[in-house]
């Protein structure tokens, strides 16, 4: 293998609980250490058995480990940095599970100036959070984005992709702003959207006594298991990506008024072709294996 023998998991929610599931299930032979800056967690994390060991101090818990991946929103990757610096050995390699890049490989560069950096990105994830959400099966499948920069040895790069592809993942590598540009079109906007429409939808509940959440079996609906993500995480992620972000609504607002303007002149024909065009690419995700093509979503009735 890469040579790992042992991996401490910082941040033990959803990615990190399933990090510690996923290595123990396929990495048998590596030893797991955990923490979580929450006590709460922490003693959860314990009773569900997540790790080896689960360890108080985040800089006790580095004791030896050759990875060190930060499981935490984007907002703390700089503090969650600095509070394991002090126990980290020379030669380990430092990686996160962060939705933006850039930011985030400035931070921990920052923080930890002589040592291996090189930020990843596993795009996988559910709606749910906390230690009990984890999964072992969660990276299969799913692209692991790996950000290095010019002075990320290559051995290292090569070791935290053989780490990801063992998981299960299929590791893609790229610059870090590009990574930033492309998740805030596939992931940032699609959640925008959904915490726009679902809290619009809320203030017209009122108005419709009860039947937004009554009738919600529609597009509502799926709208409202996005929006269902971890605030705090999504709140990092706007402010850490916001450019990419930015220039990405400023497209989609322009594309929405292309579609305002159809509906309000009857152009039938301009609406069919939008649609079409965006149902091909549905498709394609579909024969690329990123989901189902179950009749609604898979959902059991």
């Amino acid at each position: 293998m890469m040579g790992f023998e042992k991996v401490a998991i910082v941040g033990l929610g959803l990615i990190g609980s399933s990090l510690a599931r996923a290595i123990a299930e396929r990495l048998p032979g590596v030893t797991v250490t955990g923490h979580d800056a929450s006590a709460e967690v922490r003693g959860e994390a314990r009773a569900l058995g997540l790790c080896d060991t689960i360890v108080d101090d985040a800089a006790e818990a580095m004791a030896d480990a050759d990875l060190v991946i930060l499981a935490v929103p984007v907002g703390r990757m700089a503090d969650a940095a600095a509070a394991i610096a002090p126990g980290l050995k020379a030669d380990a390699i430092i990686s996160d599970v962060g939705s933006s890049k850039a930011s985030v490989a400035e931070a921990l560069a920052k923080a930890l100036p002589h040592h291996a950096v090189i930020p990843a990105h596993p795009v996988a994830g559910t709606e749910n959070s906390g230690p009990a959400a984890g999964f072992a099966s969660l990276f299969e499948g799913r692209w692991c984005i790996v950000t290095p920069d010019a002075r990320s040895p290559g051995e290292a790069v090569q070791a935290l992709t053989g780490f990801w592809e063992a998981l299960g993942a299929r590791v893609d590598v790229m610059d870090a702003a590009h990574h930033d540009m492309v998740l805030a079109v596939t992931s940032h906007l699609p959640h925008l959207i959904a915490y726009t429409i679902v809290g619009t939808a809320s203030e017209l509940e009122e108005v419709t006594e009860s039947e937004v959440i009554k009738y919600s079996a529609g597009g509502f609906r799926d709208f409202t298991r996005i929006a269902a993500s971890d605030p705090v995480m999504w709140r990092d992620v706007f402010l850490a990506n916001k450019d990419a972000v930015l220039a990405t609504l400023q497209r989609f607002n322009e594309d929405l008024t292309v579609l305002q303007q159809a509906i309000r002149r009857g152009d039938g024909a301009k609406l069919e072709d939008w649609f079409t065009r965006t149902r091909a690419i549905r498709r394609s995700i579909i024969e690329q294996g990123q989901d189902d093509a179950a009749p609604d979503f898979g959902r059991k009735h």
